[in-house]
């Protein structure tokens, strides 16, 4: 059975970092695109961040442009969104999910299909 696991939320001030991991159980990250998405409260789930299977490439909500970086370690086979200077605007649950392409991820009112995990609270106060 294939699980997925965020790790790394937390409290943080305006300006600071954190850095989630998603892990996968039952397979490896390196198969699949990856994305990363947050839901913030009372609003839709929204893609952030995505890395590509094939070439690693990479695609960013404009919202996080310049501030969040998604990267592959190929070796542990995880997933990791690097997040610095931090918005309260970033506060939300962030989600990692897997699909063949990163197409439904940034800018899609359509969800992948594939696995999700069942997320990691990021709290970035005002």
């Amino acid at each position: 059975q294939v699980q997925l696991v965020e790790s790394g939320g937390g409290l943080v001030q305006p300006g600071g970092s954190l850095r989630l991991t998603c892990s996968a159980y039952g397979t490896s990250l390196n198969w699949f695109a990856v994305g990363w998405f947050r839901q913030a409260p009372g609003k839709k789930r929204e893609g952030v961040a995505c890395i590509e299977e094939v070439d690693a490439n990479r695609t960013y909500d404009d919202s996080v442009k310049g501030r969040f970086t998604v990267s592959r370690d190929t070796v542990k086979g995880t997933v990791v969104l690097q997040m610095n200077n931090l918005k309260p605007e970033d506060t939300g649950v962030y989600y990692c999910a897997t699909d063949s392409t990163c197409m439904l991820v940034v800018g899609s009112p359509v969800l992948p299909g594939g696995y999700w995990g069942q997320g990691t609270q990021v709290t970035v106060p005002s």
